[in-house]
């Protein structure tokens, strides 16, 4: 027990841990335990002593107890980018760490995260909502385990910065204060020299990181001189280091000069304080001609230019041509959303490294590539110092550790001599992990790093959920290469019926699928092990251990499951990856996945007879419908990923073409005939040479390319021709023509070879 002198009760703690969070402009934890009436009656108690203006404060929880604004703990994501003084965090019905994630990084400095909890000493052996979302079938609610909040109760207890009060006793277990030393208070920043924004824009600063950002948007002024390229700028920084401010005393300083400048984010409270930025900046320079929202402003009008914000949906279109685009919290968005705002000349991403959104890796892990490849000169800044509350924030860092949102893998040197054959296999259970905290650091870490949707829930659904569990492949004891793995299958028969019948079942995609979207009921029966994530240190990728670790985990599961099984957002690395490590394609999504952008495919690798079945029914009948499905609900897939996707799967397409569909095919080389006269001979060639080639050196990776674009997914002559860059509409004709020639000579009988000869 931890107490300072006078702190007798709750009030008093209240009133004393948000004084010493105001003196020196850190956060402070409260947390309540008890029953639930107990600790929301001290909660009101507690918000009224600390002096917490109501309106300042957001309750997350499944009840709404107190007159203020209230979040279920499902969308606690939208106070991502808003800055409360005091959240408080009902965990008593459902526990959601993604929940926890977003209300602790909306607290300001000077501010108060309360949360409400049982009994410290019984929560982990509580089940509640979340609990619940974990025990997929056939598991129960009783299998879950309750290591994470274990976790989480230690780090409470331990932590500097966090006060426990037992609420059913109004008894200070904990006062959390720390004594810190004076600290001096941050002054307005000097602008730099030669600095072309106006120099009050950069007063408003609060840190160099700040001043930096800001003069970094400066390159979107239009100078009068020819640009010679597109320009996109990237400032990511942890949450509470002002990113949103800067945006948006950029955006108004770009206003001044005449631009036009388009902001976006998630919700418009995202960016809220973009424009609080904005707005104060404008109306200190008297240039704030006009506003539509006093109290929450979305389009501000300077003399010379305006700064406005449309939801994502609608700016992707970028309506009125702005000058300027910036995407505020842009890891919150799908790829496929970030890809469209590069049609624009200037673009700027702000984005959180780690927290709760950064979390979201969509934008670190897919789509840093796509604008490494696009034709914008991009421009990287970090911003490290906090503002919205001292450097040293105990809270931060407790949230950090508690919810491992700064997991890291181990340091390169550490690993950089790992080979397939120098490495060990090692299964990772929950007691491996709470016990060693380094382990579940350098595992979790690579997970967060390779994948584009790690949350913290994962967090918890690797500790705790009975289908869910790790295998890794470890160097001189470290990480480097790590698998999280869920069993799915197996299923009981009215559920199959149910499923069957188009009821979705939780964490089970790969039978879900196969059964209520491809009508195969008795999919749902075999039992498998799919590989959730995958990822291999970067030090040591392309050496095969990523494999290795695939071929361990086969011969570890390969007389207890029926199959292995992987769904993804298909890229022509990654599929050729899979299927290089004996997973074939049996199914292709037909939209696209929401945060990688990309079509998802499924694939298996069986592991018994029953496995087979499965795999060989679902893989034929993948290729039945395989060329419909790329000529219309997915004709915009890249072709270097449909080829990928098809040498990925088993079987031998039929070419069944009868003596007159030979003789369209075979009159097309010389112009007897046109491709659009019968297309369907002309897939079934394709879809054969693709799947299963007779002899893959027949045409180069350009000639399948042009194959799939038009002759699977039946692009218009003249937008293939613009793409593949042929010279005339005619060429690309001429060349598909060619690559016609070539196949009908590879499968051709004779009697149509003399008909091509003839020709």
């Amino acid at each position: 027990m931890t107490l300072h002198g006078g702190i007798t009760s709750m009030n008093d703690l209240a009133r004393a841990v948000r004084d010493e969070a105001r003196r020196t402009d850190e956060r402070r934890v409260l947390v309540l335990a008890g029953s639930p009436d107990a600790t929301r009656e001290a909660a009101r108690r507690a918000l009224s002593a600390a002096d917490v203006p109501i309106e300042e404060t957001t309750v997350v929880g499944t009840e709404g107890f107190l007159a203020c604004e209230h979040l279920e703990p499902v969308h606690a994501g939208t106070l991502l980018g808003r800055t409360r003084t005091a959240v408080v965090l009902d965990a008593h019905d459902s526990f959601r760490p993604n929940a926890l994630g977003a209300s602790v990084g909306a607290v300001d400095g000077g501010g108060l995260l309360i949360l409400l909890t049982p009994p410290l000493d019984r929560w982990p052996d509580r089940r509640d909502d979340f609990d619940d979302s974990l025990a997929v079938p056939p598991f129960h609610v009783d299998d879950v385990t309750g290591n994470f909040r274990r976790r989480v109760v230690e780090t409470l207890r331990a932590h500097p910065g966090v006060a426990v009060v037992d609420a059913d006793e109004d008894r200070v277990e904990t006062d959390g204060l720390t004594d810190p030393a004076p600290r001096l208070s941050r002054g307005p920043s000097a602008p730099p020299a030669d600095h072309e924004f106006p120099a009050t824009a950069y007063e408003a600063c609060l840190t160099e990181d700040q001043t930096d950002a800001v003069r970094a948007f400066e390159r979107f002024r239009d100078d009068g001189e020819p640009t010679t390229h597109e320009q996109a700028l990237v400032v990511e920084a942890d949450r509470g280091r002002g990113k949103s401010s800067a945006a948006g005393l950029a955006a108004a300083s770009l206003a001044l000069d005449g631009e036009d400048v388009l902001v976006t984010a998630p919700q418009y409270k995202s960016a809220s304080e973009v424009f609080a930025r904005a707005v104060d900046l404008l109306d200190e320079l008297d240039a704030l001609e006009a506003v539509d929202h006093e109290d929450a402003p979305q389009h501000l009008q300077t003399p010379a230019g305006r700064v406005r914000f449309e939801l994502p949906d609608e700016a992707t279109a970028l309506p009125a041509d702005p000058d300027v685009v910036i995407v505020d919290e842009a890891a919150a968005l799908p790829v496929r959303v970030l890809e469209q705002f590069l049609d624009a000349p200037n673009v700027a991403f702000t984005t959180t490294v780690h927290g709760y959104e950064g979390a979201g890796r969509g934008f670190s892990v897919r789509f840093r590539d796509r604008l490494a490849d696009s034709d914008h000169e991009v421009t990287d800044v970090a911003m490290t110092t906090p503002i919205r509350y001292a450097a040293g924030d105990p809270v931060e860092s407790w949230a950090f550790r508690a919810l491992m949102l700064d997991a890291r893998p181990a340091v390169e040197p550490l690993v950089d001599g790992a080979t397939p054959e120098s490495v060990a296999y090692r299964r990772l259970t929950a007691a491996e992990f709470l016990a060693d905290e380094h382990l579940l650091r350098e595992a979790f870490g690579l997970l967060v790093l390779a994948h584009y949707r790690t949350e913290p829930d994962d967090l918890a659904r690797l500790l705790d959920a009975p289908n869910v569990s790790a295998r890794a492949l470890t160097h001189d004891g470290h990480v480097v290469s790590v698998a999280l793995l869920a069993r799915e299958g197996d299923l009981p028969a009215d559920l199959r019926a149910d499923m069957y019948e188009g009821r979705r079942v939780r964490g089970n995609m790969i039978p879900d699928v196969l059964t209520t979207q491809l009508r195969d009921e008795a999919a749902a029966i075999p039992v498998g092990q799919r590989v959730l994530r995958i990822a291999t240190h970067p030090a040591v990728q392309s050496r095969g251990i990523g494999s290795r670790l695939l071929t361990e985990i086969r011969r570890e599961f390969a007389d207890s499951v029926d199959w292995l099984g992987v769904g993804y957002g298909a890229t022509p690395e990654l599929v050729r990856f899979w299927a290089a490590n004996g997973f074939r394609t049996v199914h292709l999504s037909t939209t696209r996945n929401d945060a990688s952008g990309e079509y998802s495919a499924i694939m298996l690798d069986p592991c018994s007879d029953a496995g087979t079945d499965l795999a060989e029914r679902h893989g034929g009948w993948f290729l039945d419908r395989v060329a419909s499905v790329l000529s219309d609900p997915v004709d915009d897939l890249g072709p270097p990923v449909a080829r990928a996707v098809l040498a990925s799967a088993s079987g031998t397409p039929p070419l069944d073409l009868s003596a007159w569909e030979w003789r369209v095919v075979a009159g097309v080389p010389g112009g007897a005939t046109t491709f659009d006269t019968n297309p369907a001979p002309f897939r079934q060639l394709a879809l054969r040479h693709l799947v299963d080639p007779a002899d893959p050196d027949t045409l180069s990776s350009d000639e399948e390319r042009v194959l799939v674009r038009k002759v699977l997914q039946g692009h218009e002559w003249e937008a293939v021709a613009a793409e593949f860059d042929f010279v005339s509409t005619a060429e690309c004709m001429r060349s598909v023509a060619r690559t016609v020639e070539s196949l009908v000579r590879l499968y051709a009988d004779d009697l149509t070879m003399e008909e091509l000869d003839d020709r």
